[in-house]
């Protein structure tokens, strides 16, 4: 077997559509996610694929940046391209975590491929056959047509019925901080009333302070809580809310890299992480905090980011390799109108999605849905996540003081 050697790499920017806008503490995904698809080539003419959220061509020039880190070098070497391209000490001024993340899942299919075997046993071999998804619900804005809105607890769990008999949830995650809390508290609530059997988790982004997440936690401790996910910010915060409920908390946002790890396991601050294939810096990164978390018994799930099917393999290729794997999945999957890879989205059986059995990724890029999807992004542009198009002078804070009215006409 020859060892391939990166050539080239190249970085294409692609917006796909959603069902409908979705709202979250922040601001708003507009109707369409943007992502930045990446592809390595090698001299042996394997081409691994790789997925990054963001994009535009401030992306793509930073991905170009990289050529004269990678040209030459072995894909199998990944430990020698996570310090070119993270290295430590340079990472206070280039932090590059999110691009290594898309460069991993690429040099992985490679390997994958060239060994022709698939990545999950590249890394360690799988456990489990499918990984199971919770439901992902978003209050949103009604689409170009006026359909799809979500924004009172009937239209909530009408939503959530529709996603559980398409797909067969059975774990529903609804992300808030939109609406004033005690309005979101009776949409959760009715979540709880429609499904007693499944499980719940609420996701605020942050957005309460420490004394209104107490205060909501304990509205809430009586339901079938998954966890209670970031619901105010910072580790203190977390900590000081963990002294005073009684559901389990997690977060995507305070514990995304090693140190922030030891800072948790020496403080507890949270009961699951949530491990995150582009925010942790790729698959090998997640399946080596999985085994610190199982280590010292806390738990974890499989975090999205907005992904489309190449990133979402790397979702997949991870839960079905780490053993510790307690609870459902996020994904944002089932919003995507769309996707890139050959025969379209993957499909959810009774709420799961199977591993991928081909090699590297499993997954094979569509090349016209690629050039579809990037000529819809030169036609629209890109949009800022941190920007609400109902409430255009408005801006987030933390805590979040200025709620939406959840009475308010949708933008125009």
């Amino acid at each position: 077997m020859r060892r391939p050697k990166i050539t080239d790499l190249r970085a294409t920017t692609v917006t796909m559509p959603l069902e409908a806008p979705l709202r979250h503490a922040n601001g708003a995904h507009w109707g369409r996610f943007v992502r930045t698809v990446v592809e390595v080539e090698t001299d042996t003419g394997l081409v691994g694929l790789g997925e990054m959220g963001g994009g535009g061509e401030s992306a793509e020039a930073a991905f170009r940046g990289l050529r004269s880190y990678l040209i030459g070098h072995d894909p199998f070497e990944l430990e020698a391209m996570r310090y070119k391209i993270c290295n430590p000490t340079a990472s206070l001024y280039n932090n590059r975590t999110q691009m290594h993340a898309a460069l991993e899942f690429a040099c992985l299919d490679i390997c994958g491929h060239t060994l022709g075997v698939p990545v999950h046993d590249l890394l360690g071999g799988k456990v489990r056959e499918t990984v199971p998804f919770a439901s992902y619900l978003f209050f949103r804005y009604p689409d170009a047509h006026g359909r799809h809105e979500v924004r009172t607890a009937e239209q909530l769990v009408a939503h959530a019925a529709d996603l559980k008999q398409r797909y067969g949830f059975t774990v529903h995650k609804l992300k808030g901080g939109v609406f004033p809390p005690d309005y979101e508290l009776e949409a959760f609530r009715a979540l709880g009333t429609a499904f007693p059997k499944d499980k719940l988790r609420y996701d605020p982004n942050a957005a309460l302070g420490v004394e209104e997440a107490i205060r909501f936690g304990h509205a809430i401790e009586d339901l079938n809580n998954d966890y209670y996910e970031d619901p105010t910010w910072g580790l203190n915060g977390m900590r000081r809310l963990r002294k005073s409920v009684r559901i389990p908390l997690a977060t995507n946002t305070v514990v995304v890299n090693f140190e922030q790890l030891a800072a948790n396991i020496l403080d507890p601050a949270v009961d699951v992480i949530l491990l995150d294939t582009t925010f942790w810096g790729g698959i090998r990164a997640c399946v080596k905090a999985a085994g610190v978390c199982e280590t010292f018994q806390l738990g974890i799930a499989v975090h999205s980011s907005g992904e489309l099917g190449i990133q979402l393999a790397s979702m997949l290729h991870l839960g079905a390799v780490v053993p510790n794997l307690a609870f459902a999945a996020d994904a944002h999957y089932h919003h995507l109108a769309d996707d890139i890879i050959v025969g379209g989205k993957l499909p959810y059986v009774n709420g799961a999605i199977a591993v991928p059995t081909g090699p590297g990724l499993g997954v094979t890029l569509d090349r016209g849905k690629l050039a579809q999807y990037a000529e819809l992004y030169k036609e629209l542009g890109g949009y800022a996540y941190d920007r609400d198009p109902g409430r255009p002078g408005w801006f987030p804070l933390l805590p979040n003081t200025d709620w939406a009215d959840p009475a308010a006409p949708p933008p125009a």
